[in-house]
Formats: C-alpha cells, structure tokens, sequence
C-alpha cells in the first residue's frame, strides 16, 4: 500500500509541472486531456439541456446568448494576445437559460454554458449578467474541470486516461466528472476550489471588460450574492469559495487592468 501511495504521488509530481493555468501561471495537475474531457462535457451539457426547460424567447433568455457570444468574442482577441489562441481549439460555445429557482450558473469545459433564472434577479442587468458569464467562461479558459477531475483521479487510485479509468470504475469516473464542476465536499480539495474562485474572478473581470462591460460592477454583484445567503458564513479554510472581504480585496487589486481592457473594448462591442 505504501508503495502504490508513494508511486501515486511521484506519479502526480511528475505530472503537475506538465501543465499551466494560461495567464496566471500556476502549475497544475492534467491527467485528462482535452481531446477526451469536451466530448464528456458535451454530452453531459445535452443531458441537461434534454432534462430542463430552456428560456429562449424572452428579455433575460436573449440576454444570456447576447452577453455569451460578446464575452466569447472577448475570450477570442485575449487569447489571441496572449498568444494562447490554441487553448480554445475544440470550443463549441453555447449559452442557454434554464429557467428554475437555483441561484447558479456555469460553464463546461469547451464553451458549453448555463445560467438558472433564480440568478438573474442578483445579476439584475446586462453587466451583472457579464460578471457571472465572464467568471463561469474563465473557469473553462482556465482548465479547471480539466485540473478538478485529475486531482480526484488521482487521490482515488485512477491512472491513466480517462476512458482507462471509465474501463477501471466507471461509477467512479462518472462521480468525479461531476464534481470537476463543483459538486464534491472533501476538505483536501478546498483549496484547490478557492484558489480558482478567485482566478476566475481576476479573469472574468478582463474578459467582461474586454467584451466592453464596466468591470467596476462586480464588486456590487458578490455584495448582492452575499446578501442573499441565509445563515452564518462558515471559516473560509471550510468554504469552497474565498470569503467575501477577500474576493473585493482581490477584484479591486485587479480593477486598474481590467480598466485597461475595458478602454480598449471598442475591439469586441
């Protein structure tokens, strides 16, 4: 047992300086690769769709593919400056409202996005709507399901590809695709969820910006979705999401370049 624990984790050592989060640097563990994850994600995504009703026909269902296709064309011109363009190979994007009660929205690997019309009164327009677009799409820009699923591949004993660990468990495998998109609670991998909370935040801010939204709004929207929260806040170190006193410290520590992009959104509008 020692052995197998030892050759897991030479294994995720060596593995983990393999990949990189674009823009912020910081290495990352990638035991899936794209090629397999987006094909998972896009049926997954047409497996909600399938389960749900989707809002098309109105204000705020227009409004979400409005704002989408803008922060896309945003994500385009910011990876093509960083010279990253090749990130985006095999992107499909979409964006639908699904109308239920849940306050959430999120972003598959590869484009494929969902808002919950339980959000949209917190979003309360057009920019608020871009914060959440831009902070979802950034999650997908920054492989984060991709590093999520890895890291639960890895602690369970996974190797290899993840059709090889379909092969090995495929309730398991299936278990860990979903919690790459947040659905999980073990402690150990906490950090790993505020630590892209919070690059999803400084990124989102640039793609909003970029796409020509003022990324000043979006201290208000976390205010709003704070205000919304019943009960007492737990410590941060027990929370999957950075508190809120630190995501303002760091959306306004990321304010001056986003403003940067934000002047120059003449480019995407």
């Amino acid at each position: 047992m020692l052995k197998k624990i030892i050759f897991l984790l030479a294994l995720g050592i060596t593995v983990y300086s393999c990949a990189k989060v674009p823009m912020s640097g910081r290495n990352q563990l990638s035991l899936v690769s794209n090629e397999e994850l987006l094909p998972m994600a896009y049926v997954q995504y047409n497996d909600v769709l399938k389960e749900s009703k989707i809002v098309t026909n109105t204000a705020e269902g227009q409004m979400v593919v409005r704002v989408g296709k803008r922060i896309a064309e945003a994500v385009k011109v910011f990876m093509t400056e960083q010279g990253l363009e090749k990130e985006l190979q095999g992107f499909a994007w979409e964006f639908n409202l699904i109308e239920d009660d849940i306050v959430n929205a999120w972003c598959m690997p590869g484009g494929k996005v969902a808002f919950y019309t339980g959000i949209m009164p917190i979003c309360q327009d057009e920019a608020g709507v871009a914060v959440v677009m831009g902070h979802e799409v950034a999650h997908a820009i920054a492989n984060h399901g991709r590093e999520r699923m890895s890291n639960g591949m890895l602690l369970n004993g996974l190797i290899g590809t993840a059709q090889a660990a379909m092969g090995q468990n495929p309730t398991l495998t299936q278990d860990l695709f979903l919690q790459a998109f947040g659905v999980g609670g073990q402690l150990g991998m906490l950090t790993f969820s505020r630590t892209h909370e919070l690059e999803a935040d400084q990124l989102g801010l640039n793609f909003m910006a970029l796409a020509g939204y003022d990324p000043r709004v979006a201290p208000g929207f976390w205010d709003r979705m704070g205000e919304g929260r019943t009960g007492e806040e737990p410590p941060e170190f027990l929370s999957t999401h950075p508190g809120p006193k630190r995501r303002k410290d760091e959306l306004n520590k990321a304010m001056p370049k986003a403003m940067e992009y934000y002047e120059k959104s003449d480019k995407v509008k």
